[in-house]
């Protein structure tokens, strides 16, 4: 009897190209054109289902930004990436690489424009960092192989356009990926780059540290740390970052950057030159006039992002490793010589209970989360409005102690929370939401309570969007929209599969902390807590 070898397809060939990549966790929200890919799965590539494309990308981001390595997402043709994109520009501006995978129709009748066919390539814009529809199925694999280095090197999501009967095709003879096994990317430094960054911090008579997600790494801490203490100068983090870019407990911080240009102006204007350090010069919020510093201040930026160095107006900038350059630079200078006073602010003063009756403002909450905390939490910022207050009152004490939509959408958080505790499955993660924030994607609750992550989410319920409100007030003008106090988000998680609970109270708000943050590392189900807050009375970022 003769035998009959099974033919290797394309399928089988990429899922040994997500195995040496590392790409073994596959999140997406499937349609009929990836069913071909799915079925029958193998046991080593784990499944991870989100209910809607903005949190499969957000899941995704999380896992990607807390393990530092590629994350894989799976779509579904024009409806799937087309409601990713806002997920996958927020992954762009947060750094985080992704590998996405996007189903089309049968190649064999694309040009009759079948049901389901996408034009696909341009549907992102300018936010993926490299896209790409294999001009053969045999060549499927070499592109996904490529997309995850693109992944990296761009920091950012590589897409892969992959028409669905591309997956049972067969694969070519042995296989011959065209693209490295690995890329080593060493984090060079040049002496002149150096020698040019170090003559103009010691020409200096007061210099200023400006940092960003760029430099949220224990290498670029590190460094930073080094560096502050032997220039005696202060450092500050950036508006609106994604990630803390220097330990906000060091005696050299000094808070974050105001975003605009008036109070820019003033915070800077004793230092007569600013390095930035992993950010931009210098991301700002609303539009006021006038320069970003005062006359006779010079501006330099070391980063390893290409866009953030070439939109800079800086005096000199150094495209290079931040964590490199500010070691060497660290070697280089020679310290102040005698001690510096901390230039850290003061916390701010606790916030009186409520008055029996009375309402939580978001402080208490913020308060009472910053007491109890560990070192080690992992906190995911969405709150708009209360931003400025969570910054002051839970200093970021790792790389990842602060994580928050780079890009200014919402949606983010909640599902990169469950991402991240997905990655870091031995630390806690706490969220901290706005009501608003979270009902862009509150079905990623589901993902969590059907996977056992054990998040916390904090959701400050206060019926509206509060920063909307404050903005209209600026203007003089009534808000067009309306609150929605209606809304029920316990309820809602609930619905979801996740356990909530309401808190009204102080006493509630320290009893519930209290009960569930001393065992948060351990916790193998999510909570969320509907904190009810009055609304935020003020927004100054």
């Amino acid at each position: 009897m003769t035998s009959v070898q099974a033919v290797r397809t394309v399928r089988e060939a990429t899922y040994d190209v997500l195995r040496a990549h590392g790409l073994t966790t596959l999140f997406s929200n499937p349609g009929s054109t990836e069913v071909a890919f799915l079925a029958g799965l193998p046991d080593d590539l784990e499944f991870v289902l989100g209910l809607h494309e903005g949190s499969v990308v957000g899941m995704a981001s999380g896992y990607a930004i807390g393990r530092g390595e590629p994350a894989l997402v799976l779509l579904h043709t024009t409806a799937g990436l087309g409601n990713a994109v806002s997920a996958l520009a927020t992954a762009r501006v947060n750094r985080a690489p992704l590998v996405v995978i996007v189903g089309q129709q049968d190649r064999r009748h694309l040009p009759l424009q079948p049901f389901l066919a996408g034009k696909l390539e341009g549907l992102a814009g300018e936010y993926p960092v490299w896209v790409d529809q294999p001009a053969r199925a045999q060549d499927v694999p070499s592109a996904i192989a490529r997309a995850a280095h693109e992944a990296v090197t761009g920091r950012g999501p590589a897409i892969v356009i992959v028409p669905m009967d591309d997956w049972l095709a067969p694969a070519e003879g042995p296989a011959e990926i065209a693209a490295p096994t690995r890329v080593v990317r060493p984090p060079a430094t040049s002496s002149r780059a150096v020698d040019e960054l170090a003559a103009l911090l010691a020409d200096a008579r007061s210099p200023a540290l400006v940092v960003g997600a760029g430099a949220a790494s224990d290498a670029a801490w590190s460094a930073l740390t080094d560096l502050a203490d032997r220039l005696g100068a202060p450092v500050f983090q950036e508006s609106f970052g994604g990630r803390p870019g220097f330990p906000q407990d060091h005696p050299r911080f000094a808070g974050a950057l105001p975003a605009d240009r008036p109070r820019l102006r003033a915070v800077l204007a004793g230092h007569d030159l600013v390095l930035a350090v992993g950010a931009p010069i210098f991301r700002q919020y609303s539009f006021e006039a006038g320069p970003l510093v005062e006359p006779g201040t010079r501006l330099a930026i070391v980063s390893d992002d290409p866009d953030e160095v070439h939109r800079s107006p800086a005096d000199l900038a150094v495209l290079a490793d931040p964590a490199a350059i500010c070691s060497a630079l660290a070697r280089q200078l020679p310290g102040v010589g005698h001690p510096v006073a901390s230039v850290t602010p003061a916390p701010p003063a606790a916030p009186t209970p409520p008055d029996p009756g009375g309402p939580l403002r978001p402080g208490h909450v913020l308060h009472e989360l910053g007491r109890r905390v560990p070192a080690d939490v992992i906190l995911v910022e969405e709150s708009p409005s209360s931003r400025p207050e969570l910054e002051k009152r839970l200093p970021a004490r790792t790389p990842l102690g602060f994580v928050s939509a780079a890009m200014g959408g919402l949606g983010f958080a909640l599902p990169a929370t469950i991402g991240l505790r997905m990655a870091c499955p031995a630390r806690p993660v706490v969220a901290v939401v706005g009501d608003g924030s979270s009902l862009y994607q509150v079905q990623a609750l589901w993902s969590a309570a059907h996977y056992g992550v054990g998040a916390l989410f904090v959701v400050l319920v206060n019926g509206r969007y509060a920063i909307m409100d404050r903005l209209a007030e600026r203007h003089g003008q009534p808000s067009a929209w309306p609150a929605f106090e209606e809304i029920d988000v316990a309820g809602l998680a609930t619905s979801l599969g996740c356990r909530a609970q309401r808190v009204v109270t102080h006493d509630e708000l320290v009893a519930v902390l209290d009960d569930v943050i001393p065992t948060l590392a351990e916790r193998e189900r999510p909570l969320l807590l509907a904190v009810e807050v009055a609304p935020d009375a003020e927004f100054a970022p």
